[in-house]
């Protein structure tokens, strides 16, 4: 059962998620790391709901990630559905923040990628997530010597370069400064907190 924190976590942090995509990241066609940065790229490529995509790529991990740990499944689904909701009830009005607010590229991807990392570390503070790939990056944990953060640093790199191969354009530098921003911003929010096992 959800917690009233819980619950304020997830709508907080959905709303955060959806800021940094549709009003910093779509406009300049830059890409995040995770299950953002497929769906990103197959709404760029396709025209496909951001929010949808996230949903129908993350059920394949989500039943991976069923026989790992139960717990870890139940505390994503309701961020990942709720988060996949706000973003594509916000999409109709992306464009309208970039004609009133004039940033550089750089400086939106920086800061988009911020948003993004704070909605995440604010729903990973409460025991939340949007699920996708940080989930199969605990799975492959369990395989493979390898840190937690490192296969999610891989991981985010991998999808980013293959967006810049399928892409038109350049967007590789600015989508690193997004992922490297988030990060930073789920770091500080998630700050010497304590860690759960799930079973």
């Amino acid at each position: 059962m959800l917690s009233v924190n819980k619950i304020f976590a997830i709508i907080i942090g959905s709303l955060f998620i959806a800021i940094g995509i549709n009003f910093f990241l779509v406009p300049l066609g830059v890409l995040d790391g995770g299950i953002i940065g497929i769906a990103l790229i197959i709404n760029y490529l396709f025209n496909i709901k951001i929010g949808l995509v996230m949903i129908i790529c993350s059920i394949p991990i989500f039943i991976l990630a069923w026989f790992q740990s139960h717990s870890l499944v139940y505390n994503s689904i309701s961020g990942l559905l709720f988060s996949s909701y706000v973003i594509d009830l916000l999409e109709p009005y992306q464009y309208y923040f970039i004609y009133y607010v004039e940033w550089t590229p750089f400086t939106r991807a920086v800061i988009g990628g911020f948003i993004i990392g704070t909605g995440m570390g604010i729903m990973l503070r409460y025991d939340s997530s949007t699920g996708g790939t940080d989930l199969l990056a605990h799975f492959i944990a369990k395989y493979m010597p390898i840190n937690l953060g490192i296969i999610i640093l891989i991981i985010d790199l991998l999808i980013i370069s293959i967006g810049d191969l399928l892409l038109p354009g350049d967007t590789f530098f600015l989508s690193l400064m997004t992922i490297t921003s988030g990060g930073v911003a789920t770091s500080l929010i998630t700050l010497n907190m304590p860690t759960k096992k799930h079973k």
